[in-house]
C-alpha cells in the first residue's frame, strides 16, 4: 500500500466557493485541495485531487487508485450520492477503502438526500463540518 490518496469530487463541485455559499461555504475545491496537500505533506502522505461532472469518470478513477495500491478514496459524490447504484459497485468492486465526504449534512436537507448510496458500500462517511469534511476524512485515511 502507498501513501497516495485520491480525493475524488463529483458534480458541481467545480463551482464550490460561488455555488449556495450558505450551505457549502466561501472555500473552492482549491483552497481545499491547498490545505489537504500541506495536511497530507506533514503526515507523510500524497493527494491526488480530482473533479468531474461525469459519472464514468469517477469510476475509472475508482479503478485507478486500486491499480495504484492507494492507501484509500476521499469521494464526495455530490448529487450522484443520492442516484448512482453504478457508484456503488465500483466501490463495492475495488479493495481500496472509499470515505464518503460532504460538507453539509444531507440528513438535515430535503428528504431525497437522507439516502446515499455511496455511504452504503464506503467504509465510513463524514459530513456536516463544511471543507474541515475533508480533513476529517484525511486523517482517517491516513490510519488505514
Amino acid at each position: 500500500m502507498t501513501g497516495l490518496i485520491y480525493v475524488l469530487n463529483g458534480p458541481n463541485l467545480n463551482l464550490l466557493g460561488t455555488r449556495e455559499p450558505e450551505i457549502y461555504g466561501h472555500d473552492t475545491l482549491d483552497d481545499i485541495a491547498g490545505r489537504l496537500e500541506d495536511r497530507a505533506r506533514a503526515l507523510g502522505l500524497e493527494i491526488d485531487m480530482r473533479q468531474s461532472n461525469h459519472e464514468g469518470h469517477l469510476i475509472d478513477w475508482l479503478h485507478e487508485a486500486q491499480a495504484r495500491d492507494a492507501r484509500a478514496v476521499l469521494l464526495n459524490a455530490g448529487a450522484f450520492t443520492h442516484t448512482s447504484i453504478a457508484l456503488y459497485d465500483a466501490i463495492k468492486a475495488v479493495r481500496t477503502p472509499v470515505i464518503e465526504v460532504h460538507l453539509s449534512n444531507p440528513h438535515t436537507r430535503e428528504e431525497f438526500r437522507h439516502i446515499s448510496f455511496v455511504g452504503r458500500a464506503a467504509k465510513g462517511t463524514i459530513a456536516g463540518f463544511g471543507a474541515t469534511s475533508y480533513m476529517l476524512a484525511l486523517e482517517a485515511a491516513a490510519l488505514f
